[in-house]
């Protein structure tokens, strides 16, 4: 049996450490799905002609989809970054722990 190398246990023990809790996930679904319902409901009551109503609906489709695209784009860019310090911090370490200064001193 061989032992996970440093690259693996970095990987590992932060993929351990990052995931949000369950509790986290339904309420950010909850204030989401209430926001949405309370901005959709202003605008199907709200006291003018249909097509500014459309608009402002338009709007609210165009802003929601854009959030999760951008979000989406930020915990991309945040996880190809992580891991690409935490694999060079590996090689590092890996080097040094390797590299033996007295070697060929004589």
């Amino acid at each position: 049996m061989t032992t996970p190398g440093p690259v693996t246990m970095l990987v590992t023990m932060d993929l351990k450490t990052s995931k949000a809790t369950t509790a986290f996930a339904v309420q950010s679904a909850l204030s989401f799905g209430l926001a949405l319902t309370a901005m959709l409901f202003g605008i199907a009551y709200l006291p003018v002609e249909p097509w500014p109503r459309a608009f402002l609906a338009l709007g609210v489709l165009f802003l929601t989809t854009s959030a999760f695209a951008l979000a989406k784009v930020v915990r991309d860019m945040q996880e190809g970054t992580e891991l690409g310090h935490r694999l060079d911090q590996a090689r590092v370490e890996k080097i040094l722990a390797e590299h033996d200064p007295f070697n060929g001193v004589g």
